[in-house]
């Protein structure tokens, strides 16, 4: 007998199936969620004839977006055919093709599997869909697809809560049995005004339903609608075209007007990740580093962990954290077995205090099985290959990095122009334009974002103060000669990753020191010391006895970088702000990471690029609160 599914977060009940003849039938409502006859038919010609997306796809221009939002999801359906009418149609320039769509009750992976085997003719959409699926956890999921050509937002959760928190505004709606008797939770009032929301004059619509109430409805929140019969599916659809009342208008407003030309100053991960990401929507990006190649800071070492610690209680916080955790483990993927290793990583229940944090944890949240779960030490042993004193936290999908080539590897990108080599000197604004001054260039660029780490403060413009700090952090390498080498990443007070390199020369990188009062940017003996007194707290059983001689920690190799964090250890992400709060147009910040930037930077720099853009928010609303760079600047003294 099936377990009862638990309430706690963050995990969300999946659609219950039944089926017949291959086709899935929902438990809990009753009806099939396609025909094996018109299924395909109706998504074709019930939804993107009656939009007419095929013409509008062709005509957007360059770096432009179309959005395209949906009252459900299901089996994906609607979503892949509206991405293969986008492949045949849509522009031969880069330009975006966002989906949108809401789904209270989602399918299982190996349900939505089982689901699209009935549709052979999607095979080259439907198998991308399915290795990018995320877990199924409550919130909103943003995934990248076909090179960036396709992005598709996944909000699991009540329809109210997804259109409240999601920033964004359709060119066309897609209304899948959005009928009372159906999809009640579609009907209350205030759900029904927050469509109204995300619409805008010439917002179209298409639902495959005869009912009045239905054209009633639309019509009350500002749509035109006609009814017309379908003889290709032998059923009457409703289509509308959103034009109210312009002095009543309430919409949701975008971010930016969209750019072309942007400076991306930094050429770190948190940089090199924003410039690529520009790039690929089709803006014309300059990427510029005081050092001669990408990847040369904190982003340089030769390994890094990917990971986060999640907090106990699930707040905003933890949800943040959670977001760009699986959404890094999902874009990494493109580079798996190249720069990107997941190897799984184990988060050891090393101390006294941390086996009770993780014990609450377990205790208050509930986590899919494929994100994370608690193991034994027996357990632990068999995931890492390494002699441990204790279990802790398994991540199945997170593993190690090699960061400075990948930044390396983005920056190669043919719209990204490199400016390496050199520091800026001058910044201001001039013609609507930012300008800035290098040595021996002059650049200009419509918007420009500072993702200098440590640095960035100094290159803000005017003279405010802002709540940045830099930490020392100093990485050991660690031959395989006095260390054994885990087949994962484990981590604690430390990160101890797999060994990497050629045979006879392996080493694995151990970090990192936390040193908020020292900014030497050499490799010390004593902070070698630090970094081995740590992981022998950790795992004694797999260190060398050589390591306790003092003449050891003379002869290793290591790196300093200094990481970028805030007064609250959260990220800043977005358009920068005066004292005043007035916005500095066309100026944004990326940076504050920490040491989770390896994690944090693919998520934030994918929430900058659709701010840039005016595209649909990566972030929900509720959690861009936190990311909001007002709240770097001090507080003002009062006067006397």
């Amino acid at each position: 007998m099936r377990a009862p599914f638990s309430t706690s977060p963050p995990a969300i009940e999946p659609a219950e199936l039944v089926w017949h003849d291959g086709v899935p039938k929902s438990k809990r409502f009753g009806d099939a969620y396609f025909s094996r006859q018109y299924g395909l038919n109706e998504s074709r010609h019930g939804f993107i004839a009656q939009n007419d997306l095929k013409a509008r796809f062709a005509g957007v221009p360059e770096a432009g977006s179309f959005v395209v939002a949906a009252s459900g999801f299901g089996t994906g359906l609607n979503f892949l055919a509206t991405w293969q009418a986008w492949e045949s149609c849509g522009p031969s320039h880069a330009a975006t093709l966002h989906f949108i769509a809401i789904e209270r009750f989602p399918l299982t992976l190996a349900d939505l599997e089982k689901a699209l085997s009935c549709w052979p003719e999607l095979g080259d959409v439907s198998g991308e869909l399915i290795a990018s699926y995320p877990s199924l956890v409550r919130g909103a999921h943003r995934l990248v697809l076909a090179g960036g050509r396709v992005r598709l937002t996944l909000f699991f959760g009540h329809a109210n809560d997804a259109l409240e928190t999601l920033r964004f505004q359709a060119d066309a709606w897609l209304l899948d049995d959005f009928t009372p008797a159906v999809n009640p939770e579609m009907w209350q009032e205030t759900t029904i005004a927050r469509i109204r929301q995300h619409c805008k004059p010439g917002t179209t619509l298409a639902a495959l339903t005869s009912e009045d109430v239905v054209r009633r409805t639309l019509q009350s929140i500002g749509f035109r609608m006609q009814e017309c019969d379908d003889f290709e599916l032998e059923r009457t659809v409703q289509r509308g075209v959103f034009q109210p009342d312009i002095a009543a208008l309430t919409t949701i407003e975008t971010s930016e007007k969209p750019v072309r030309s942007v400076a991306v100053i930094g050429a770190g991960i948190a940089g090199c990740l924003l410039a690529n990401n520009l790039a690929r929507r089709g803006c014309v990006v300059t990427l510029i580093d005081s050092a001669e190649e990408a990847g040369s800071a904190a982003s340089g070492n030769l390994q890094g962990a990917m990971y986060v610690k999640l907090g106990v209680e699930f707040n905003h916080q933890t949800q943040l954290a959670l977001s760009a955790l699986m959404f890094s483990q999902r874009y990494y993927d493109s580079y798996r077995d190249t720069l990107w290793h997941p190897t799984g990583l184990l988060q050891l229940a090393w101390s006294d205090s941390e086996q009770d944090r993780q014990r609450r944890f377990i205790e208050r949240n509930h986590y899919p099985e494929d994100l994370l779960r608690p193991v034994t030490r027996l357990e632990a042993e068999n995931l890492t290959g390494a002699r441990l004193e204790s279990g802790g936290l398994w991540f199945p999908g997170s593993g190690w990095l090699e960061p400075g080539k990948l930044c390396k590897s983005l920056a190669l990108h043919s719209g990204i122009h490199k400016v390496l080599g050199r520091s800026i000197k001058h910044m201001a604004t001039s013609g609507g334009k930012w300008c800035l001054s290098t040595e021996d260039s002059d650049i200009q660029a419509d918007c420009v974002v500072i993702c200098a780490g440590h640095q960035s403060p100094q290159l803000i413009p005017g003279s405010g103060k802002f709540r940045f700090k830099a930490i020392r952090g100093q990485v050991t390498h660690m031959p395989e000669t006095l260390a054994e080498s885990p087949t994962a990443v484990i981590c604690g007070a430390r990160y101890l990753n797999p060994a990497y390199g050629s045979q006879g020369q392996r080493l694995a990188v151990v970090g990192a020191t936390f040193d908020l009062r020292n900014d030497n940017p050499h490799p010390t003996a004593e902070s070698h010391r630090e970094n081995i007194r740590e992981l022998s707290a950790m795992v004694p059983q797999m260190l060398s006895a050589k390591l306790a001689t003092s003449d050891v920690s003379e002869q290793l190799a290591g790196r300093v970088g200094f990481r970028c964090t805030t007064h609250d250890y959260q990220p800043v992400a977005g358009p920068l702000f005066d004292t005043e709060g007035q916005e500095l147009e066309g100026l944004y910040l990326l940076t504050g990471l920490g040491s989770k930037g390896l994690t944090y930077a693919p998520f934030l720099a994918e929430f900058v690029a659709d701010q840039l853009t005016g595209q649909p928010f990566a972030v929900p609303v509720s959690l861009a609160k936190r990311l909001a760079t007002g709240r770097m600047h001090l507080p003002k003294v009062a006067s006397l």
